[in-house]
C-alpha cells in the first residue's frame, strides 16, 4: 500500500525508524512511537518486521546501501580521486545538517554490546563499505601505497565519525567543520 508521497508503508516505516535511530540509537526504537510517527497501528509494523531485530537490521542495511550509492555517485561525478576524498566528509555532515543527527551506524556501533547479531552485521558492513571505498580512492589518488591504504582509510573513517560525534554533542556543526579542516592541515585528508 502506498500513501500520497508515493512511499509504501514499509518504506515509510524505514524512513521514520532511521530518523529515530539517528537521534536515539537502536535502543530508542520502539513500535509504539514508530507507529505514531508513521500514522499506523503498532501491530501493522509487525506485518513488515517480525521483530525489533528485523527492523534494526533492515534500517542499518538500507542506510549502508544508500551510503554506498552516495559514495559511488561521488566517484561518478568526479574523475579526480583527490576531489572525492575532499568531499567524503560532506557525506557525514549531512546528518548533522538534518536536525543534529549522527550517522545511524556510528550510533548503533556504540550500542554493539546490546545489538542482536543481525543488526551488528549490518552496522559492521557500513564501516566496511566506507573503509573499502576510502582505501580504493586513496590508492587511485596515490596518496598512500596500496599496502597502507586500508590503514589510512580506517583512520579517516574513524576521524570523520569522531568529528561528527563531537559536533553533535555540542549541537555545533562549526566544530565538525573545524575538525575536518584540522585533518586536512595535519595531512590525514587532502587539502
Amino acid at each position: 500500500m502506498k500513501n500520497d508521497s508515493g512511499l509504501t508503508s514499509r518504506e515509510r516505516i524505514l524512513v521514520a525508524a532511521t530518523k529515530i535511530a539517528q537521534a536515539h540509537g537502536y535502543g530508542g526504537l520502539n513500535y509504539r512511537d514508530l507507529a505514531e510517527d508513521v500514522g499506523i497501528k503498532a501491530a501493522s509494523i509487525y506485518h513488515h518486521f517480525a521483530s525489533k531485530a528485523d527492523l534494526g537490521a533492515a534500517v542499518a542495511r538500507r542506510y549502508w546501501e544508500e551510503s554506498a550509492a552516495t559514495l559511488d555517485a561521488l566517484l561518478a561525478e568526479s574523475a579526480d580521486p583527490i576531489d572525492c576524498l575532499r568531499h567524503y566528509p560532506d557525506t557525514f555532515r549531512k546528518a548533522l545538517e538534518s536536525g543534529n543527527r549522527i550517522c545511524l551506524c556510528s550510533f548503533m556501533a556504540a550500542e554493539s554490546d546490546d545489538l542482536p547479531e543481525t543488526v551488528t552485521k549490518e552496522v559492521q558492513t557500513f564501516a566496511d563499505v566506507n573503509v573499502a571505498w576510502l582505501s580504493r580512492v586513496l590508492s587511485a589518488a596515490a596518496v598512500v601505497s596500496s599496502e597502507d591504504s586500508e590503514r589510512r582509510a580506517r583512520a579517516i573513517f574513524a576521524a570523520v565519525a569522531g568529528a561528527q560525534l563531537i559536533a553533535r554533542s555540542r549541537s555545533d556543526i562549526s566544530l565538525y567543520d573545524g575538525l575536518i579542516e584540522s585533518y586536512r592541515v595535519a595531512g590525514l585528508l587532502p587539502a
